[in-house]
């Protein structure tokens, strides 16, 4: 996976789904804020990150979740 701060060469928008998984991601844009659960890329363990704000945020994983996201509006970049 690159380093966080390169430039991302690829965007999806992202549907929080409980059981898709997803290209690895090295970053998600927020475009409402809220909360966003994630499944983390290095140790598979989910987290919920709360009330992130509109932008760009340097998380890495591989699934956006359904349960425990209230944040809309998703981007994931690679």
């Amino acid at each position: 996976m690159s380093n966080t701060s390169d430039p991302i060469k690829f965007a999806l928008a992202v549907t929080p789904n409980d059981t898709n998984v997803l290209t690895p991601f090295r970053c998600l844009y927020v475009g409402v804020s809220g909360d966003v659960a994630v499944r983390m890329y290095g140790g598979g363990n989910n987290i919920t990150f709360t009330g992130l704000a509109v932008g760009w945020h340097p998380i890495q994983g591989d699934k956006v979740l359904a349960t425990g996201t209230t944040a809309s509006d998703i981007v994931a970049g690679w």
